[in-house]
Order: structure tokens, then C-alpha cells, then sequence
């Protein structure tokens, strides 16, 4: 996930009512949970009953509490559009590859459906086919990993 989606993200939470927003991407995992105001006064409460001086800290508006980027290894065959990911032709028809799958270079390795357009995408590269990062019938954003081949 790219810096200018993460800062966008982090404002819509700050500036509306949700308090925690969670994103799960082909890139990783990020969860933005926004500290209540009422959060400061209860722990300086705390802090007051407490034997010993406890420094607290403000809490920020937002913060990020997770986000693990995935760098796969091998070759990252990406979405070249906005669309609905598919494995097969039609919904009984057997998937194009499965994981093992030993590919050329131009075997048609899924179909993304945009605008009631079926798009064959096929392989950049042969080789074997190590991860399919998306589901069926799963939306895909423009230059979202969708498998790994080395």
C-alpha cells in the first residue's frame, strides 16, 4: 500500500465517526484505530491512584497499529485494470492454473471483468506458477499482485 493511500485513509478516520478501520491487500495488512477523547482523562485518573509517578503520554488522533508490507518471491504478474478477478471461463469450467502449474509466456492465466468485458490476462513469463493471490469472483485494483511465478 502506497504512502498517499495510507495518509488518505488515516484523515477519513480522523475526520468521521469510525473509530478503527481494517484493510487486507495482496501487499499486507493495515489497521488504523483512532483513541477516543475520553481515553486521556480516565488514564490520568489512573495515574493519580497509582504508588509510583507514571509518565503518560497524549494519544494521538490515529495510529497505525499494523502494517506488514508481503514481498513474495519470484515474479509478481499484477492486475493491469480495475475489474472482477476470475480463475475460469465460466463458473463449472476447471480453473486456468493452479498452484504448480508450469506456464508460458502468453498462457492465459485468469480473466478480470470490467465494464461487462471479459479481459484475458495472460502470463508474462514462464515458469511455475508459487502463490494465486486472489480469490474468485474477488474485485481487483489496477497493479494488484494476483500471482507469483518463478
Amino acid at each position: 500500500m502506497d504512502l498517499r493511500k495510507l495518509k488518505t485513509l488515516i484523515d477519513l478516520v480522523s475526520d468521521s465517526n469510525v473509530s478503527e478501520l481494517e484493510i487486507t491487500e495482496a501487499e499486507g495488512k493495515v489497521r488504523i484505530v483512532k483513541s477516543s477523547p475520553h481515553a486521556a482523562p480516565v488514564a490520568m485518573n489512573a495515574v493519580q491512584y497509582a504508588a509510583a509517578p507514571v509518565a503518560v503520554a497524549p494519544a494521538p488522533v490515529a495510529e497505525i497499529v499494523a502494517a506488514v508490507p508481503v514481498v513474495p518471491a519470484g515474479h509478481t504478474v499484477k492486475s493491469p485494470m480495475v475489474g472482477t478477478f476470475y480463475r475460469s471461463a465460466s463458473p463449472g469450467a476447471a480453473s486456468f492454473i493452479e498452484i504448480g502449474s508450469e506456464v508460458k509466456e502468453g498462457d492465459t492465466l485468469c480473466i478480470i471483468e470490467a465494464m461487462k468485458i471479459l479481459n484475458e490476462i495472460e502470463s508474462d513469463k514462464s515458469g511455475k506458477v508459487t502463490r494465486i493471490l486472489c480469490e474468485n469472483g474477488q474485485a481487483v485494483e489496477y497493479g494488484q499482485a494476483m500471482f507469483i511465478i518463478e
